[in-house]
């Protein structure tokens, strides 16, 4: 039943950032879905510029969206996480956000073209998109500074930085740069976004974001992100199917594909990042901003296993040892990027956990050994699939009791 508090304007004066049984809401969820778009349009576009042999403008198209799509992302869960009010601008304000994110879902397609082309980057209905998005977060922070005096400054200052962003993002939208003045204008003005939260928690003592709903927030989007995981499985197999009809090949990839996918799954919650983030707050940024790295090896992976339904179709000359290594590389960052922020946070640097990122590289090495020698993309997968697989049986058997004897140590 809905909350009467919807009805009426509450003051945003910050929530209890101890606050017991705090969990995302339905609103939440709801925003999260047109994410759904964005992070597919930009995994599709990628798998299509691979599967070409376009690495470089793949690569870079995909940089430049998932980071703007997981940027603000990002700033609208924290932002929610400290002062979610739940009333009726609160909801429009995020209704206008969710608006901007299917408009910059939209513009991408556009992006990866023109970079694939050498023109210069057409990003201007992605970053009008954006612009939607950060504008409608400004109000929302100008709203806090207003009605949370105790830390009124931090909130003026992130609402500071974001508007100063939007200025430049308008320029480089407009302008119709070519790539290289499009890349470095770019990579100031993301610098320039990440740069002002850290700032501006350092105003006063931070904006009071509660630790155990932020972990729930991103491990929520990580299980969307995943999906694209599936949807590749999805393709494979269709494209298997197509060619061969229902056959081993086929069987295999359904495995690996889901295999794969359960593994990240399995691999990612194995520990509690809220936990880690209740005695560390002070390292919030760093769980925030390296998260931006796990999403995009999510989605890579996904992307990945489209690359491979692409070359079984025969509609990319990459070749089998192409499509193991699209799906072998963002498994791998994805690895590497979790075990490093639990690292981050934990402060803890166990060597048995150095092992297991040694034998789940050396799984994709052998992956991509059969890649080699021509052994078929459903058997190179399914050993590729134990990659995860190798952390997650480490961890339960062994791993979680030397955690546990740093705990009572």
């Amino acid at each position: 039943m809905t909350s009467p508090i919807a009805y009426r304007l509450a003051r945003m004066t910050g929530r209890d950032p101890g606050e017991r049984h705090r969990a995302a809401t339905p609103l939440e969820l709801l925003f999260d879905l047109a994410f759904v778009l964005a992070i597919g349009q930009a995994s599709g576009s990628f798998a299509h510029l691979v599967a070409e042999g376009h690495l470089a403008s793949a690569l870079a198209g995909f940089a430049f969206a998932m980071f703007s799509v997981c940027w603000a992302w990002i700033n609208f869960t924290w932002f929610a996480s400290a002062y979610d009010t739940d009333d009726w601008f609160y909801r429009l304000a995020t209704m206008v956000q969710m608006i901007g994110v299917i408009v910059v879902a939209l513009g991408i397609p556009a992006v990866f073209e023109s970079i694939d082309h050498g023109e210069h980057v057409d990003n201007r209905v992605l970053v009008i998109g954006y612009v939607v998005m950060r504008v409608a977060l400004v109000a929302q922070w100008l709203r806090a500074a207003r009605q949370d005096p105790e830390r009124r400054v931090t909130a003026l200052a992130y609402a500071k930085w974001i508007a100063l962003a939007q200025v430049g993002w308008l320029f480089v939208g407009f302008a119709s740069l070519p790539f290289w003045p499009t890349v470095a204008l770019a990579v100031l003005l993301f610098g320039l976004e990440t740069l002002g939260p850290v700032l501006a928690e350092r105003k006063t003592s931070g904006t009071p974001w509660h630790p155990h709903h932020i972990a729930e927030r991103y491990g929520l989007l990580t299980i969307i992100a995943l999906g694209e995981g599936i949807f590749g499985t999805v393709a494979s197999v269709s494209a298997i199917v197509q060619e061969q009809g229902w056959s081993l090949e086929a069987a295999l990839v359904i495995v690996a594909g889901v295999g794969l996918t359960f593994g990240l799954w399995w691999t990612y919650f194995i520990a509690d990042a809220g936990d880690a983030l209740e005695g560390n707050r002070g390292r919030g940024w760093g769980f925030g901003y390296g998260h931006i790295l796990v999403f995009m090896a999510v989605a890579g992976t996904g992307a990945g296993l489209h690359v491979a339904a692409y070359v079984i179709e025969g509609h990319s000359e990459l070749g089998t040892v192409g499509a193991v290594v699209a799906v072998a590389v963002p498994v791998l960052v994805f690895c590497v990027a979790i075990f490093g922020l639990y690292v981050f946070l934990t402060s803890f640097l166990d060597i048995f956990h150095l092992w297991l990122i040694a034998a789940a590289v050396g799984v994709v090495l052998i992956a991509l050994a059969l890649a080699v020698v021509g052994v078929s993309i459903g058997w190179c997968l399914i050993v590729l699939m134990l990659a995860p697989a190798v952390i997650v049986v480490g961890y339960e058997t062994v791993g979680h009791r030397h955690i546990e004897a740093r705990s009572a140590s």
